[in-house]
């Protein structure tokens, strides 16, 4: 017979199964709390987070400290459960109770506790904290012989519990973190992280203005020519040139001419001397965007020319093209057109063919594939694998763009609409 009554040792195997569920619930907040929360709430003060920090800094002692009280409690519970299964049944009772308590301990100790703790990590992981600390100062040379233990067994397996993992994420691995905090970080904001991610992606290429399209003064024209061209640029920095971009003299700021200019004082000579102040600053092809962001810290710099291998200028990339790459383009209207878009009535569009693909799918929304040439002109020319002629009408990606005018070897307008692809199906093949 037993000196305990059964209803104290139910009331003891109810308490022991309660600190199963503590144990096992804590373990699992304290193994999924988010570290940067953590270390948020620490420097916020919270005495719970710094313990969590503290205990986190040597998880094989927290674990080693929580297995050692999980294991003695549910070993304990389940003699209770024989002795009290003993006295009721017999032999059979022994064999119900134990498959009950089995049960019970796995839904009540193991499952429900450890969702919970999972679901809600530092409502559970602050507070246990400080409990496992104290546990921790006491129970400390149990901890260590156990750990001691069980680092000799993994040694003889070859597994070294001091060797220093790679807490470094790769490119991709961060991309895919990034990715799926859509539920933590607001839209805008991951969208400019993924941006800078894909900054290592992209070259000055993508972004550059190409050669063509480059407001530059020629020394080499008629004066008048040149001071028109001053009062009419929009531009705070100007290349100048003798001839060609191949033969830059320098980079003319206007805030230099502008007095001059409205003096009647400006000539030729101080223009080129103005211009050589600045010295062109010349980037080479394929340079990374993240790579060249760091180059226009270091040099203070606003733009650079693109070369190729045999120094001739490519384009011209600057400062604010790289950042509309992170943060998309800079205007009080967020609503307005790309400025090489007109939109027509029906939900057409005539776009310039020189426009930058890259720069048309950021700012209308588009998806116009950006994986080879940088241009709506080359993309148009590498389908057709030649100059189309005014009236060709072609399908490229989910968009139907038909040429309006070339020249000079390249298309130069295009009108483009989005194809619906429910409408674009016969009528037997839609959707009922």
């Amino acid at each position: 017979m037993l000196d305990v009554p059964i209803a104290g040792l139910t009331l003891l195997l109810l308490a022991l199964i309660a600190l199963s569920a503590f144990f096992s619930g804590t373990e699992t907040a304290l193994m999924s709390v988010n570290r940067d929360r953590l270390r948020h709430f620490a420097r916020e003060g919270s005495r719970g987070a710094r313990a969590a920090e503290r205990l986190l800094e040597r998880p094989d002692r927290l674990v080693g400290l929580i297995l050692i009280c999980n294991n003695l409690i549910n070993t304990a519970a389940a003699s209770i459960v024989t002795l009290i299964c003993v006295e009721m049944g017999g032999l059979l009772g022994v064999a119900i109770g134990v498959a009950l308590f089995t049960v019970v301990l796995i839904v009540f100790g193991e499952v429900a506790p450890k969702t919970v703790g999972a679901l809600h990590p530092e409502r559970l992981a602050l507070p246990a904290a400080l409990v496992y600390e104290m546990m921790l100062k006491v129970l400390q040379p149990v901890v260590w012989a156990i750990n001691l233990l069980a680092g000799s067994v993994l040694r003889l397996l070859g597994v070294s519990r001091d060797r220093e993992r790679a807490a470094s994420l790769s490119h991709d691995e961060l991309r895919t973190v990034v990715a799926e905090s859509s539920t933590v970080i607001p839209h805008r904001h991951q969208r400019m992280l993924m941006s800078i991610l894909d900054l290592e992606r992209m070259n000055v290429e993508d972004i550059m203005v190409p050669r063509t399209e480059i407001a530059g003064l020629d020394l080499t024209d008629d004066w008048d020519d040149l001071l028109a061209q001053l009062r009419d640029s929009r531009h705070t920095r100007i290349p100048v040139h003798e001839g060609g971009l191949d033969h830059l003299v320098g980079i003319l700021h206007m805030k230099k001419v502008a007095r001059l200019l409205a003096r009647g004082e400006l000539n030729r000579e101080q223009l080129r001397a103005l211009a050589r102040g600045r010295e062109p600053y010349y980037v080479p092809e394929g340079t990374t965007l993240n790579e060249q962001l760091l180059q226009f810290q270091q040099q203070r710099r606003r733009l650079a020319f693109v070369v190729d291998e045999y120094g001739d200028v490519l384009g011209l990339v600057t400062l604010e093209d790289l950042l509309e790459e992170i943060v998309g383009e800079f205007t009080s209207d967020t609503s307005a057109l790309h400025k090489d878009v007109l939109r027509e009535p029906g939900g057409t569009f005539v776009v310039n063919a020189a426009a930058s693909v890259r720069a048309l799918n950021r700012r209308m929304g588009w998806t116009l594939p950006t994986s080879g040439p940088r241009t709506l002109n080359g993309l148009i020319v590498e389908y057709l694998e030649t100059i189309p002629e005014p009236g060709t009408s072609l399908r490229l990606a989910d968009y139907a763009i038909d040429i309006l005018q070339t020249g000079e070897n390249a298309v130069r307008t295009v009108r483009l609409h989005r194809i619906d692809e429910e409408a674009a199906r016969p009528t037997s093949e839609r959707a009922v």
